[in-house]
């Protein structure tokens, strides 16, 4: 939880946003980071970069749609992963101002995506165990473990 988005704050968040140019990423969660708060940031293919503090999904849709996913925590990792087509979600911005965004398409799934990060998932965690074991060793040998 962020109890105050102060300079720290504002800071980190346009830090990684900045480092989501750097890596060519489209979404960046705190613990991704090494900070274990509630907030992450995206900047999906044809918006603007935003920035989710203390963020709730307070909707989802049934409608299920698979698309590729990958992550900055398991760099060169794909697969397609099955997430809600459309959402709602209330947060805070870096300004410190309450929000609520109904988004949909990859917004939707980026923003689904990071919010996983924020309860300690990964989107392989969303696999078969069988992919997920095949993805973790392809992931494995091409980093020499």
């Amino acid at each position: 939880m962020v109890a105050d988005i102060d300079e720290r704050i504002v800071r980190l968040t346009q830090e990684m946003i900045d480092s989501l140019s750097i890596h060519k990423g489209i979404g960046l969660a705190g613990p991704q980071v090494n900070e274990q708060l509630r907030l992450f940031v995206t900047h999906a293919t044809g918006d603007i970069p935003r920035v989710f503090i203390n963020p709730e999904i307070t909707m989802t849709s049934n409608d299920l749609v698979p698309y590729e996913e990958g992550c900055l925590s398991v760099p060169g990792i794909y697969a397609d992963v099955m997430r809600s087509e459309e959402i709602q979600i209330q947060a805070w911005n870096e300004n410190g101002k309450p929000f609520t965004l109904d988004a949909d398409g990859i917004l939707a799934r980026v923003i689904l995506h990071e919010y996983d990060h924020l309860r300690g998932r990964l989107f392989i965690d969303k696999l078969s165990e069988k992919k997920r074991e095949r993805l973790m060793k392809t992931y494995n040998r091409k980093n020499g473990n």
